[in-house]
Parts: C-alpha cells; sequence; structure tokens
C-alpha cells in the first residue's frame, strides 16, 4: 500500500483506519518548512530570554513558575546532573510523570491511529516540534514500534495527557512497547528496530502529549465499525420482516418523502433494495398458514405424489371464518378469503418492524453528525499554546497564545449522542428477536422457533435472553460521561470533557452492538426457513391434492351434513386454487444470499442442541462482514 502522506489539512477517517490496520505513513515535504520555522521561532524566542508557558515556564497550576539560568539543586550536596539543559528536563519530565495511566493497554490499532492522529496535527506547523522529532515519531509507527498504552487516565483536556506521554516516553526510550509480538522495554523495542531515543527541545513534550488523539483514535474507528453495523442492522430487519411475511407500505419512497430526514429516507431505501424480489412480504393474509405441531398423520395425503413430505418437521392450519362472523365485513371477505391462518387481518405491522426507518435513520443521523465532527478534528490543531511564527505582532504573548483547543467537549458531545443511540438500534433489534419466538406476536411460527413435538425442546427462547442482558449492559452505559466534569491540576484545569471515556465506551460498546445484531440474524435465518417452508407446504400440498385435502388443515370447517358445507368447500377450492398458482415463495434476493451466508456456517435448528459455538459462529459473521458482503453482492449482481 502507498505510503498515506500527512500534511495537516487533508487527512481522511479512510485513510486514518488504513494507518490503523498497518498503512504507513511519509511527511509532506512542502509542509516541512512551517513546521521547521515554528520551531526556529521558539529557539529565538528562548535566546532572548522571552516568558512563553510550556517552554520558560511550568506546565497547568506551575505556569507561573521561570525557569533559571541554571539548576538550584545543583548546590544541594550529592546531586549529580544529567547534561540537560533545564528546557530539556522540563520537557522529558513532563512526558515521564504524566504517564500513568492504569488499565489493559489499548489494541495495536488504537495506538497507531493515535500516532498518526498526533504526526498529522504537528505537521500544522504551529506547534513548535522540529522536523527531526516529527521524524522520528513518523519512523516508529512505520516500524511497527506500538507503544503499551493503559486505557484509563485521560479527563479529555488538557488533551490525552496521560495516554499520550505513554507514546512519547517510548520516543525518549522509556515506557514500554509491542514489537513483532514481544511486550518490551520501550528502549529495546526502538533498538530491535534499528531506532535511537530522542532528546526533546523546546515545547516537544507539550506538543506530543497534548491534544485529542485519544479520543479522536477511538472516535474514528467506532464510528468505522458502527457504520458497518448500520448497513447489518438494515440486513438483519429486512430478515426478519421477510420471516415475519411483513407489510412493505411503511417503507414506500412517497412515504418518507414527507418526512425527509437523511437518515429515514436511506434506511427505507436501502429495506426497499434488501427486499427486492420478496415474495414473502405483502403476501396476502389468508395465505399464510399457522404452524401446527407435527403428527404422524400430518402429511399422509401426500405420502405417494410427494414423498418428501415425510421429511416436513411440523404441520399447518387455517381456521375459517363461518358466514355468522362476516356481518359489516362483507367487504372485506370480498377482498380477502374467510380464512385465518398465522398473519393477523391488520394493515400494519408492530412498532419494531414498521417504524425501522424512524429508530434507524435516527441512528444513522447521530452516526452522520458524529463524523462531521471527527473530520473537523482530525485535520483540527489540538495543543497549546499556539505559534504563529509569521504573526507581525510586537510582543511574544501575541504570537505564542494559549488557547483550550486541547479541550475535548466537541468530540465528547459528539461521542455521547452515539453514546445514547447504540442502545436503541440494540433494543429495536433484541424486540424484533423477541417477536419471532414469541408465538403470541410471531404470527403463527412456532413458540421459540422449535417444533416440540415432545414438549421436551426451548429452541431459541435463551437467545432472546442473551440479546436481552446484553440490551440492558449497554443501556446502563449510556449515560453521558461528558456531563461529569472533575477539575484537575489545582483546579487550574476546572473544567474537562471527560472525552477519553466516552469515546472508549463508543468503541467498547459498538462490538456488543454487533453481537445483538448477530443473534437477530442468527434467530430470524431460523425463523426465515420456518416460513418459508410453510407457506410452500401449503402450495405444494394445493398443488397436489383437492380441496377435500386442504380442508383438512383448516379448523371450524362445518359438519358433512350441514348446510354450509358446500360453501365452505367453494371457499377452500378458491383458497387452493390461488395457493397452486402463486410462484414459489422465497425472501428478498439479498435477504436470500444472507441466509445462505448464515447457512453455510450453521445449519437449521432441527432438534435442540448446544447453540454455543453457533452463537459464536453468528457473532463472528457479523464481526467480520461476512454476512452484509454477501448482501452486498448479491445486490451489486
Amino acid at each position: 500500500m502507498k505510503p498515506i502522506k500527512l500534511d495537516g489539512r487533508s487527512l481522511t477517517r479512510a485513510q486514518l483506519v488504513d494507518v490503523a490496520y498497518g498503512a504507513h505513513v511519509e511527511l509532506a515535504p512542502e509542509q516541512l518548512p512551517a513546521v521547521a520555522r515554528a520551531a526556529d521561532f521558539l529557539a529565538e524566542q528562548v535566546r532572548r530570554e522571552e516568558p512563553i508557558y510550556g517552554v520558560s515556564t511550568g506546565f497547568g497550576s506551575n505556569a507561573d513558575r521561570l525557569l533559571g539560568a541554571h539548576r538550584l539543586r545543583e548546590e544541594l550536596p550529592g546531586v549529580e546532573t544529567s547534561g540537560e539543559t533545564l528546557h530539556e528536563e522540563l520537557q522529558r519530565n513532563l512526558i515521564v510523570t504524566h504517564a500513568v495511566c492504569v488499565g489493559e493497554p489499548f489494541a495495536p490499532e488504537i495506538v497507531r491511529a493515535m500516532l498518526c492522529i498526533r504526526i498529522n496535527t504537528l505537521m500544522r506547523g504551529h506547534s513548535g516540534v522540529r522536523v527531526e522529532t516529527l521524524q522520528a515519531l513518523t519512523d516508529m509507527l512505520n516500524a511497527g514500534v506500538v507503544p503499551v498504552v493503559p486505557q484509563l487516565g485521560s479527563v479529555g483536556a488538557s488533551g490525552d495527557l496521560a495516554p499520550l506521554s505513554h507514546l512519547a516516553i517510548v520516543l525518549l526510550g522509556g515506557g514500554e512497547a509491542f514489537f513483532d509480538g514481544d511486550r518490551l522495554p520501550g528502549a529495546e523495542a526502538l533498538r530491535r528496530a534499528g531506532l535511537k531515543p530522542v532528546t526533546l527541545s523546546y515545547k516537544e513534550g507539550l506538543a506530543l502529549n497534548n491534544g485529542t488523539a485519544q479520543m479522536l483514535a477511538c472516535g474514528v474507528l467506532a464510528l468505522h465499525r458502527l457504520e458497518e453495523l448500520l448497513d447489518t442492522a438494515d440486513l438483519a430487519a429486512a430478515m426478519t420482516i421477510d420471516a415475519f411475511a411483513g407489510r412493505l407500505g411503511a417503507f414506500a419512497k412517497e412515504v418518507h418523502a414527507l418526512r425527509p430526514h437523511p437518515g429515514q429516507v436511506q434506511v427505507a431505501t436501502n429495506l426497499r433494495r434488501l427486499l427486492e424480489g420478496s415474495t414473502l412480504s405483502d403476501i396476502p393474509y389468508h395465505l399464510v398458514p399457522r404452524f401446527r405441531p407435527w403428527l404422524p398423520q400430518s402429511w399422509s395425503v401426500l405420502a405417494e405424489s410427494a414423498p418428501e413430505s415425510q421429511a416436513l418437521r411440523f404441520d399447518i392450519g387455517w381456521d375459517w371464518v363461518p358466514l355468522t362472523q362476516r356481518h359489516g365485513r362483507e367487504k372485506f371477505y370480498a377482498r380477502f378469503r374467510p380464512f385465518r391462518g398465522g398473519k393477523k387481518h391488520q394493515p400494519q405491522d408492530s412498532y419494531s418492524l414498521r417504524c425501522i426507518p424512524q429508530v434507524h435513520g435516527a441512528v444513522r443521523d447521530a452516526a452522520a453528525q458524529a463524523a462531521r465532527v471527527l473530520e473537523v478534528e482530525l485535520n483540527a490543531l489540538t495543543d497549546n499554546p499556539i505559534v504563529f511564527p509569521d504573526a507581525q505582532k510586537e510582543h511574544v504573548e501575541e504570537q505564542v497564545i494559549s488557547a483550550g483547543h486541547f479541550h475535548g467537549m466537541p468530540l465528547a458531545l459528539a461521542m455521547s449522542y452515539v453514546k445514547a443511540a447504540i442502545p436503541v438500534l440494540a433494543s429495536i433489534s433484541e424486540r424484533r428477536l423477541n417477536k419471532l419466538v414469541d408465538p403470541a406476536t410471531n404470527d403463527g411460527l412456532p413458540a421459540f422457533l422449535i417444533g416440540n413435538e415432545d414438549s421436551t425442546e426451548s429452541g431459541h427462547m435463551i437467545v432472546q435472553y442473551t440479546a436481552a442482558a446484553i440490551v440492558n449492559d449497554l443501556s446502563s452505559r449510556a449515560m453521558p460521561a461528558s456531563v461529569y466534569s472533575i477539575p484537575t491540576s489545582a483546579n487550574a484545569e476546572d473544567h474537562v470533557s471527560m472525552g477519553a471515556n466516552e469515546a472508549r465506551h463508543v468503541l467498547s460498546m459498538v462490538g456488543d452492538l454487533g453481537k445483538v445484531l448477530a443473534l437477530e440474524l442468527y434467530t430470524a435465518a431460523q425463523a426465515l426457513d420456518l416460513r418459508r417452508d410453510m407457506i410452500n407446504a401449503a402450495r405444494d400440498l394445493s398443488r397436489r391434492a383437492a380441496a377435500q385435502a386442504l380442508a383438512a388443515k383448516v379448523a371450524g370447517a362445518p359438519a358433512a351434513d350441514d348446510a354450509a358445507r358446500e360453501g365452505f368447500l367453494a371457499e377452500v377450492e378458491g383458497l387452493r386454487i390461488e395457493l397452486a398458482e402463486a410462484e414459489e415463495f422465497r425472501p428478498g434476493i439479498a435477504v436470500a444470499a444472507a441466509h445462505a451466508a448464515i447457512r453455510e456456517a450453521i445449519p437449521f435448528l432441527e432438534r435442540d442442541r448446544a447453540m454455543d459455538a453457533e452463537v459464536a459462529t453468528a457473532v463472528q459473521l457479523v464481526a467480520d462482514g461476512r454476512v452484509i458482503a454477501a448482501a452486498r453482492e448479491a445486490l451489486n449482481r
């Protein structure tokens, strides 16, 4: 892969993801003079003994402490000098004292993204770092040296001080790093990579650790994964709609033109495409039979003409609506035949199906808003103070300006929006899953999607429990961290963003959202098999046998000597003809492709069996994108 050129102005989210997963970077040559000018400007101001925050003063609440001409402590007995200048010591001490995070290390892709972000923002030429320091940071990234950065320790202002110090300390030959799979002391990792430690110059420590790189890296990679899951959520919903033989009017283009939220319109469009070619959705109510438990005699009428019927694992049935119950409903029964099967006689599905565009679309809009914020931040300057070497000002304070670009609140609030949206998407997915397994709501499918002839089987019952547990956990983690500011640095930093926690939470929550969607797909695939096979079994029966055979599947029929019997049989014959003349019932083309991808890895649940490995496989199918890839390939064909 061609190295990605960093110039401080044009880094994209896609490029950052590429770097996170292994791409190399290079410094844009045309921008290096600006970098050098800022470094040279600071060196000149130090020579002139100008007081500059973070260069010739302490940090934070020590900002009023000016560096002297020499170390007072050298006059103390037994003190050895290090050979560093006070300015070098100031920058080194900033890094080594701030690298105090705790917890498990971030994954390598997060750390690589942090390094890339830091290099890119320093390339703006307003931070005062030297070109050679930036090149050393670039060489470390390209060599595959990955600093160990524990996850807990940033309050999101002044930037991600502690985690970024864990990045920089390795550059100095300290800390720890991963290299070629080994966790090593930082100096050893540099040695093995053929690199040498760096001695920091004026403001370089502050430039390296003062910024929003941790929260931005977590946010970008979380959004990258979430955007894939948004499409997966639409696919899972489409498969569930087909499994319900759902109604598609709620997704019509003209409907959503009247409330054109971008995400909502996009989801409705996605659903129409995913369900294109379906003969299950929008099927007439009366053609959908309901499940009945299999009995040995269930398909005896077809035994000779259709030997494969012996393999059917269910029975089917309808209720007949007698004439006495049709008063005032004559117009309805002139259009729909008087049989009640699995699909209720109502023109709208429940909210978890009908309102998919409104709910999924709102989550998409939250992600889009976060993407806008992250894209601005990727090429923003986020350290402090800001150096304007080319400005013609009377006082240095007007050329080195202390501001607040390190404050992570723009990212924190964007992440809190996404953080609240993730449980919403997980929740509606779990509600669809629950509808599929509940015989009171699944429109004629078997309870827990299993035949259970002998009352010994649980089917997909506990799959819903797992989804419910994850949704509850996601909901309890959705409280915004950004509303809890805890002052730091002796109240000099008296309002912080907590954006690092916000983005880190989102990153972990996205993974759990994927698990819920995987459970819906796993369950919807089972339901889709049952729905398709039940309706096609009714079609096959109607094509191979007379009305009397179909009538045996109808409850509430008049007795043989009842005057209504002849009319009943005539209505059954009408049902039989309609079923017989129907084309084979099948899901949408994209849904069918996704279903096939699932079935390649996980067989239909004929009887209760251990499901733990299958659930893990379903989660992996979503995580590695195989299911959504199958649907996309079908759409592209």
